[in-house]
């Protein structure tokens, strides 16, 4: 009920005035994003999920955080971790010695699917940079377009990467992510969720995941080049055995 009132309140502000300040309007939107997902409860809480042929673990409490995968290759078992002290990869129960340009590979590995995995957690964190491009539609509906980068302080072996979400009107969920990354040879990408699994009262979601056919293409327009069906589906993203227990 209270969550339904705050995303009410706000809603009527968004619709009945022009905000003075683009600011405090975007971080509305966010905060309220964050709510009726109910991925502020990530916060303290141990997670886990399976996403192609690795097993995915995350333990939060208090901002300490503990990201970790699990896969076999060749027979080994490896565990590779990233945490507040940094990052190391396990080997059949046994520390493995890596050179620090793989542990930053693998690190964004790691962080990148456990960063996709509970969207929008983690839009308020403290590198975040946040700007409001306006409103849009696609497939006829209302979505408020928002630009997310990153302070260098802060923000990561990545910081430099681009992100847009188009989160919807009526709901306040995201709905599309555009993003534009630097590493391993950069690109753009367009993810159109396409999937809600509730779990605990919480939204997780599968994408439908798509690339530019041209890479001349601006980032803030390929919500348009997606409607013109001129995007190709390289993959999906789906979550499977999600399970969460609250700290």
């Amino acid at each position: 009920m209270k969550s339904l009132l705050i995303s009410c309140c706000i809603s009527i502000l968004l619709y009945s005035c022009k905000p003075i300040d683009n600011n405090l309007l975007v971080h509305e939107i966010i905060d309220t994003s964050i709510n009726v997902s109910g991925v502020d409860k990530i916060a303290n809480s141990t997670l886990s999920f399976k996403f192609r042929d690795k097993n995915y673990f995350a333990v939060r409490n208090n901002g300490m955080f503990e990201l970790s995968r699990v896969f076999t290759k060749n027979n080994d078992t490896i565990n590779d971790i990233l945490s507040n002290s940094g990052f190391k990869r396990i080997k059949n129960s046994k520390p493995l010695k890596i050179q620090d340009s793989m542990a930053i590979k693998f690190s964004e590995s790691v962080n990148s699917v456990h960063y996709f995995s509970i969207l929008p957690y983690g839009l308020n964190d403290k590198a975040v940079q946040k700007k409001l491009l306006g409103e849009t539609k696609i497939k006829g509906d209302n979505y408020y377009k928002i630009q997310i980068t990153f302070s260098k302080e802060n923000g990561g072996v990545d910081y430099d990467d681009i992100f847009i979400y188009w989160i919807r009107r009526e709901n306040f969920k995201i709905g599309y992510i555009a993003y534009l990354f630097n590493t391993n040879g950069g690109g753009m990408r367009f993810r159109e969720v396409r999937k809600e699994h509730i779990i605990a009262g919480i939204s997780f979601v599968d994408y439908n995941n798509y690339k530019p056919k041209n890479s001349n293409i601006k980032l803030e327009n390929l919500d348009k080049i997606f409607e013109k069906g001129e995007l190709e589906k390289i993959s999906e993203i789906n979550l499977k055995d999600i399970k969460i227990i609250f700290n």
